[in-house]
């Protein structure tokens, strides 16, 4: 017996819209957190430490092209992990256990094609969904 595929892409999101209609991505709920003022001091140095891992492990897509993100240019742009990045994936758990103890209601979706593609490195793609 085969077994199934496994999806190609990964994305944690908010459960429900913001004020704009758009899901943020686990990293925007995480460093929305912490600019709030609402993470505890031990909190707060764990959440720079795994962002700073983060950005050492792999491009900030708007880095590499600014528009990626822009809101004028693609508005519900995504970003999705390649389910090849078991890393990245891994180091994922720290944020979704802040999001659960600060009571940030998150999803994880899984897709095959989550849209079309507008950038696109070793262990994510950005996307504006169909």
């Amino acid at each position: 017996m085969m077994e199934p595929e496994q999806p190609k892409y990964v994305r944690f999101q908010a459960a429900l819209p913001n004020r704009r209609g758009t899901y943020p991505g686990i990293f925007p709920l995480a460093n929305g957190l912490a600019a709030s003022g609402r993470l505890s001091a031990e909190d707060w140095v764990a959440w720079r430490s795994a962002n700073d891992r983060a950005d050492a492990a792999y491009a900030d897509p708007a880095t590499v092209d600014p528009s990626v993100f822009d809101r004028d240019v693609n508005p519900t742009a995504q970003s999705w992990f390649k389910a090849t990045a078991t890393h990245l994936l891994a180091d994922s758990t720290f944020y979704e256990d802040l999001l659960r103890r600060y009571q940030v209601e998150y999803e994880v979706l899984t897709s095959d094609d989550p849209g079309t593609v507008i950038y696109e490195d070793e262990v994510q793609v950005v996307v504006v969904p169909r």
